[in-house]
């Protein structure tokens, strides 16, 4: 009791506690409305921009390889030289039979040219110059004939040598001299893939592309189409690329749609089947409030709010919507106007309907806003 009382009275000796506390200073910007790039990041994969199957059109023994696994071939270079010799025996004989064919076709002219007039003078029978005539159309249509045979037989000589089909760089031959080879074999000699530029394949939920879409028909976003790469060691490919296509179907296992980037690629860095990540720009969200992160807290229901200054300079929470954000920044879609002052300094020590000292955040620390000058006595 003695020790309460001694407590009482050295309060009481003092005045209480101090109720003058001093007025917190707190820094604020003007928001204003803003256009930010709307990026989402999707996985992808790289795939060629062409690829060619080099496979065989004619059978054969594969006598050599013309190319060295690996290199750039051009569209029609030779590849592969397959054994000839049956092929080239095959176009003498159409060509001999040709020759025959048309001496045929010649001597069966003549003689319908000699009947024609002895068949108007009556000197021979009619039915003989019929069959003279038709003879010789006989055998112009052979001489026909054996011509489009000895064409086959020159293209299937032809193709005992096997060109690229396409411009590009050839993988590993998967057949070696000596091997026999067949027109319709399931496998492909060699695979080429022109690799610059080069596809990347992304995958995007049908949701979120649903959503965008409606904001692009509401407006609120600008549509541009630009892709970053990022390599699977976690760096930046150096040159953007541009969305090329979009799938007209929904993938029923997976619920996604297929986009397709193109990227160009001189130097070979991007090889088909590598994993990436990839940045897909798809549009500009316009109307919007960046506010940094430190300027914005989360309720116990997961919420954003904000602190802006209110009638009185008071400071007051602010309910918004905040969903992503680009660098250091939250992005706000709702909740904040133009004209707003946002309190984005000296946060840890105001609370909600606290009179404060505002000043703009560019302020120098230290520096107290300006006011009368207090008079000289």
């Amino acid at each position: 009791m003695l020790a309460v009382s001694l407590a009482l009275a050295l309060s009481a000796c003092s005045g209480g506690p101090q109720r003058d506390k001093k007025t917190p200073q707190v820094g604020f910007s003007q928001v204003t409305l803003t256009e930010v790039p709307l990026e989402i990041e999707l996985p992808g994969r790289t795939a060629p921009y062409r690829q060619g199957q080099v496979r065989p059109q004619v059978s054969g023994v594969l006598m050599r390889r013309l190319f060295t696994e690996g290199q750039l071939v051009h569209q029609g270079q030779p590849l592969y030289q397959i054994d000839p010799s049956v092929y080239r025996a095959a176009a003498d004989q159409a060509a001999a039979n040709l020759v025959s064919a048309q001496a045929s076709a010649e001597a069966a002219k003549v003689k319908a040219d000699r009947y024609k007039p002895l068949a108007a003078d009556q000197a021979v029978a009619q039915q003989d110059y019929t069959d003279a005539a038709a003879a010789a159309r006989t055998s112009a249509a052979a001489v026909a004939q054996y011509r489009a045979a000895l064409n086959a037989a020159k293209v299937n000589l032809r193709f005992t040598t096997v060109p690229a089909p396409i411009t590009g760089r050839i993988g590993r031959s998967l057949y070696t001299e000596g091997a026999l080879v067949t027109a319709n074999q399931t496998d492909p000699l060699a695979v080429i893939s022109t690799l610059d530029p080069i596809y990347v394949d992304i995958q995007q939920s049908s949701a979120s592309l649903m959503k965008l879409r409606k904001e692009f028909a509401d407006g609120g976003i600008k549509e541009v189409g630009k892709v970053k790469l990022i390599l699977e060691d976690g760096s930046e490919y150096p040159i953007p690329g541009t969305l090329e296509f979009s799938e007209v179907t929904v993938d029923t296992a997976t619920g996604t749609v297929a986009l397709r980037a193109k990227f160009a690629n001189p130097d070979g860095t991007l090889l088909p089947g590598l994993f990436v990540r990839t940045r897909v720009s798809q549009g500009k969200q316009s109307k919007v409030v960046l506010v940094p992160q430190g300027a914005l807290s989360r309720d116990p229901r997961g919420g954003a709010t904000v602190m802006v200054l209110g009638a009185g300079n008071k400071a007051e929470f602010r309910k918004v919507t905040a969903d992503r954000t680009i660098g250091d920044q939250w992005v706000v879609t709702d909740g904040l106007k133009p004209g707003d002052k946002l309190i984005t300094q000296g946060l840890g020590k105001i609370r909600p309907g606290q009179v404060v000292v505002a000043v703009p955040d560019s302020t120098p620390q230290g520096i107290k806003p300006a006011g009368k000058k207090p008079s000289a006595k």
